[in-house]
């Protein structure tokens, strides 16, 4: 089975069930929780971020004569995309997550439970900025009754954000900033990453994806104010780092591309919610499989507002979405208008 398999070519088992194996690499993220929260609390967002990016990136030296390979072929659209994705959803818009989670905890004990559900929650609203991008982007047009359901997912977002206070503290409206904003370039990751499979393998995108955010992410803590810079690291950290690098880095990220080389990126957005609906399991379960976090009244009507849109689109997906070009096909028609 080939690494090059486009949607429409579903000859293996990933392919055929694509989406599904999306919905279990977006699952294996929720693991993220069982490990970054407690290096928040010793650590910088940029300290953290880097360290789990190098380790991830040295996990693909044994392949790194074949994606060198590969890249050095590769259309230089597909190289502007995988500067994209690590620039954006790798370097800053994990960052920007890690911040959230830092906030969190700067909250009374009695409201960190809230904010950090408010900070998972909000995940729910990655499918309808991906969707909105693959329609941008990859040509991927919705039909109209696409966008009430959008429409109730903010508003159940809303709710979310205020669901302690209207008059938010000031911590919980930036860990929901935060947050969004790496929302939104999760989202765009998507769409790039369905783009750039059309020019490289799953393996060369998975690869690109840290190695290209590595020199980011080293700036972006240099550049931190008050930043400790390398210093606050202890070995007692290591479980958690490789925890967070190997799980929901490495193996979901690899298994992640290979499903989006078979799906396209308005489906794969959808599909990526098994992420929250894991992450919801995690916060409600008890300890020591959860965190046994209790949530608040208008936070419930504002997440059942958000899963019952997104369900609803998830269901209307097929017939919303418009058949458009595949990212083969517009790399090649971009390569000779570009002639």
């Amino acid at each position: 089975m080939g690494e090059r398999t486009r949607a429409g070519e579903r000859t293996g088992l990933i392919d055929r069930y694509s989406a599904l194996f999306i919905s279990v690499a977006a699952a294996m993220w929720a693991a993220d929780a069982y490990f970054r929260p407690a290096l928040t609390k010793q650590l910088t967002a940029s300290q953290i971020v880097l360290v789990e990016d190098l380790i991830i990136s040295l996990c693909f030296l044994p392949v790194l004569g074949r994606v060198v390979r590969e890249m050095r072929r590769a259309p230089w659209r597909a190289w502007v995309a995988l500067a994209v994705i690590g620039v954006g959803p790798q370097a800053i818009a994990t960052v920007l997550f890690t911040q959230s989670l830092t906030y969190a905890y700067t909250v009374p004990s009695s409201q960190s439970a809230g904010v950090l559900s408010e900070v998972y929650l909000l995940y729910l609203l990655q499918p309808i900025f991906g969707a909105g991008m693959a329609w941008l982007f990859l040509r991927e047009r919705r039909r109209r009754s696409f966008w009430p359901m959008a429409a109730l997912a903010l508003a159940g977002a809303g709710m979310i954000v205020f669901a302690t206070n209207v008059a938010a503290p000031r911590a919980e409206l930036l860990a929901a900033a935060y947050v969004l904003g790496a929302v939104v370039l999760w989202a765009a990751g998507t769409v790039m990453g369905r783009y750039a499979l059309g020019g490289v393998s799953f393996t060369s995108t998975s690869a690109m994806r840290f190695v290209l955010a590595l020199p980011v992410l080293l700036v972006i803590l240099l550049a931190t104010p008050g930043s400790h810079r390398f210093s606050g690291y202890a070995v007692a950290q290591l479980p958690s780092f490789l925890g967070i690098a190997l799980i929901p880095g490495l193996i979901a990220m690899v298994l992640y591309y290979r499903a989006l080389s078979s799906t396209r990126a308005s489906v794969s957005s959808f599909a990526e919610l098994g992420y929250p609906a894991a992450l919801f399991l995690v916060l409600s379960l008890p300890a020591p499989y959860g965190y046994a976090y209790p949530v608040q009244p208008l936070e419930i009507v504002g997440a059942v507002l958000l899963v019952a849109a997104v369900t609803v689109l998830n269901f209307q997906m097929r017939r919303e979405v418009v058949t458009g070009p595949q990212p083969r096909q517009l790399l090649l028609s971009s390569e000779v208008s570009s002639s």
